[in-house]
């Protein structure tokens, strides 16, 4: 398979995880949304929630002992490209799985508090620097 077909293929779900991601994440919201200013997001935990939940009948469904064959292609298609645009929580979560499965606790424990505190480490930080450009005059 040529690595270019391969990217385009992976290119085109993940515009469509990241349509699905807008789409589904604006109805939940507006239509929890009274109008009061910020709520709790809502949209983004279902879609994180339910991306988990695909990426983990998908990767378990189609394994060799899995009751449905998917090419590699159609595996990355879904998992790399749609699930990757319409969340990467499924693959964080994915990881996690497969590292607490395979009898690395320490590591998933690990990679469960790198990742959560690092990324709230990194949008705060970057809302501050964001922040600091803003003042610059």
């Amino acid at each position: 398979m040529p690595l270019l077909t391969q990217y385009l293929v992976i290119g085109l779900g993940g515009a469509l995880g990241s349509m699905l991601r807008f789409g589904i994440g604006t109805l939940i919201d507006s239509g929890m949304s009274k109008g009061t200013g910020p709520i709790f997001p809502w949209g983004t935990v279902i879609v994180n929630i339910t991306g988990c939940f695909i990426i983990g009948f998908v990767f378990t469904i189609s394994t060799a002992e899995g009751r449905l064959y998917m090419s590699p292609l159609t595996r990355n298609f879904i998992t790399i490209g749609i699930l990757g645009g319409y969340t990467t929580f499924s693959s964080f979560s994915w990881q996690t799985l497969v590292l607490v499965q395979s009898g690395q606790r320490w590591e998933a424990a690990a990679n469960v508090v790198l990742s959560v505190v690092l990324c709230l480490v990194g949008v705060w930080l970057g809302a501050w620097v964001a922040g600091w450009i803003n003042q610059v005059r």
